[in-house]
């Protein structure tokens, strides 16, 4: 319930001071003016309140009143929430667009939920059973791909008086709990506030890769399910395009895509390519698994600061079910300047570049919401959610705050290139400057599924491109001819690993996805092949010979083989030894 609780006597552009704020707390949601503009107090000293205010301020002035709704900012949880697209406060905005047009009017209240639309519900529980937070009462069939679980809510635990089947709106009673304090009715929708973390029983180590089909990532760069990695790179190396290939083809449940920040058209080719994308494991659209936020440059750039928190708060809701969430944050840097901004305002002491000095700690927390975790409930299921940042530094100037904020945090790096980017070579991950601290952990999953040689075949690979490195200069200097036979095979098969496995072409159909059988084949193929080309220098063949012969141009077009051919790869192989025993004779 709304009570006026004070006036404005300040606007700093999404900044409002008001005072007689003195029985308000902090993060309150509060509306402002008679427009009834959507705020959040971020700041309380004596009877004054700082409020950031989520829509455009012009026109609003002092003597304005202020009204407090004494609750903070939550998010709606419940059926309806997949394939919806919300703006940074979880207004959805096909909802606003009816209301007001192509741009989004001031003061528009819309619920995230539609509360009309009856559900199927089937229960699981059964009356008398006794029931704690994050149980399972029962569930909604939201679309074909998520069962969408109806849990108990959270600090609530009893024993279940009556449950209902059938079709119900998010607001109607499904159960009714009897607890010690008496009897609490249960509906499908819950609601949590965005900047507390949703509690589990227990945090587990990330042991299992979250597999992306991208042979960069899950060869030599590989997250786990439940891990955190950021993207930064330069204008125009693809940070965008390697998010929405993530959100496409990582074995994920669900996805989480924040906008934050970024420009509109990004959004847009995510609206219109998902649903039109068929999901390699379900057949249905990528949409039917997807959860939209978009808050893009244009739209209010406090909302930017919100948006992640609203975007995180969705994933943990999916992981508690038992999920694995995937959250693309896109990106970071964009949030941190709405920080800077509104630090700015407040006139607090600016830290590094402007940036306040609390950025790495507020960074911190939101990937720290990342995890594989025992949720909720007596059943002990594990769910995780795995947070992959963009981070857009100014020049690709990675010694800027946030990127380095970003490192101290994350534990894979895939730091994009402008030269590999200008080279056309895509995803432009610099091999040579990534990282991932999840390789020796998922070690032993890799071998138990791919067999023994994967790892030392990653091995070989990543040090044949190392070596390619430090003999570039050389070739630079005094040209090719200068290398020995054998340094101009690990050439040959460094450029091989470049051109044909590294490099990999989004908008290719079979390319844009490699299963991890079809990246071990080929990554054995071009290392069987520099193998092959070594035994035959032994044997004082030519090197002319070995990087001339035919079966080269098919190794390259391995890429483009199938998953359903994969015997295509036992002939190049057969090919490959069948040309060398002709070249040694």
């Amino acid at each position: 319930m709304k009570e006026a609780v004070g006036k404005i006597v300040k606007v700093s552009g999404p900044l409002i001071v008001a005072e007689g704020m003195a029985s308000s707390k902090m993060f309150d949601v509060v509306r402002v003016s008679k427009e009834n503009l959507i705020g959040e107090i971020i700041e309380l000293r004596g009877d004054r309140a700082s409020i950031q205010v989520y829509e455009e301020t012009g026109g609003i002035g002092p003597g304005e009143p202020v009204e407090s709704t004494g609750e903070p900012l939550s998010v709606e949880l419940g059926p309806g929430l997949i394939e919806s697209i919300y703006d940074g406060i979880q207004r959805p905005l096909e909802i606003i667009k009816q209301a007001s047009g192509d741009r989004i009017g001031r003061g528009i209240v819309a619920k995230a939920l539609n509360r009309e639309k009856k559900w199927k519900f089937n229960p699981t529980a059964k009356v008398g059973q006794k029931v704690v937070s994050g149980d399972e009462l029962g569930f909604v069939q939201e679309n074909k791909v998520i069962r969408h679980k109806i849990m108990v809510p959270i600090g609530l635990k009893g024993e279940i008086e009556s449950i209902e089947k059938g079709e119900f709106t998010v607001e109607e009673t499904v159960a009714t709990i009897k607890t010690d304090e008496g009897s609490v009715k249960v509906t499908m929708m819950q609601k949590y506030p965005v900047r507390k973390s949703r509690p589990y029983l227990e945090k587990l180590p990330p042991n299992t890769p979250m597999v992306t089909g991208q042979r960069v990532i899950d060869t030599f760069f590989p997250i786990a399910k439940g891990g955190v990695a950021c993207v930064p790179g330069p204008f125009g190396s693809g940070k965008t395009v390697v998010q929405h290939q993530l959100a496409k083809w990582a074995d994920a449940d669900i996805i989480v895509y924040v906008g934050c920040g970024e420009r509109g058209n990004e959004m847009t080719d995510v609206l219109n390519e998902f649903p039109r994308l068929h999901d390699p494991k379900t057949g249905e659209a990528l949409m039917k698994r997807t959860v939209l936020i978009a808050n893009t440059s244009d739209m209010p750039v406090a909302a930017r600061e919100a948006s992640i928190y609203t975007g995180i708060t969705i994933a943990e809701y999916f992981r508690d079910m038992g999920y694995n969430v995937a959250i693309m944050a896109d990106s970071t840097s964009r949030w941190a300047e709405a920080l800077r901004e509104m630090s700015g305002r407040l006139e607090e002491m600016p830290g590094e570049e402007g940036y306040p000095a609390y950025l790495s700690s507020r960074l911190a927390e939101f990937y720290e919401r990342a995890g594989v975790v025992k949720v909720l409930g007596s059943t002990g299921i594990v769910g995780s959610v795995t947070a992959i940042g963009a981070v857009s530094p100014p020049g690709g100037d990675l010694s800027e705050p946030v990127s380095q904020a970003t490192l101290r945090i994350v534990k894979v790096f895939w730091g994009l290139s402008a030269a590999l980017a200008y080279r056309r070579h895509f995803p432009a991950v610099d091999w040579l400057k990534s990282y991932s601290l999840y390789t020796e952990k998922l070690g032993s999953w890799y071998t138990e599924e791919l067999g023994q040689e994967w790892n030392g075949l990653r091995t070989m690979g990543m040090r044949l491109l190392q070596e390619e490195s430090s003999l570039e200069e050389i070739v630079r200097l005094v040209g090719m001819d200068a290398l020995g036979d054998r340094e101009r095979l690990v050439m040959e098969t460094a450029k091989s690993l470049r051109e044909d496995y590294l490099h990999q072409n989004a908008f290719h159909e079979v390319d844009t996805y490699a299963s991890l059988k079809k990246q071990l084949r080929m990554l054995k193929l071009i290392l069987f092949f520099h193998d092959q080309g070594l035994n035959a220098l032994n044997h004082n063949v030519e090197i002319n010979e070995i990087i001339s012969l035919p079966v080269v141009e098919r190794i390259g077009r391995s890429k483009y083989i199938t998953e359903d051919n994969m015997k295509a790869f036992d002939e190049i192989e057969h090919e490959i030894k069948r040309a060398f025993t002709e070249l040694i004779g």
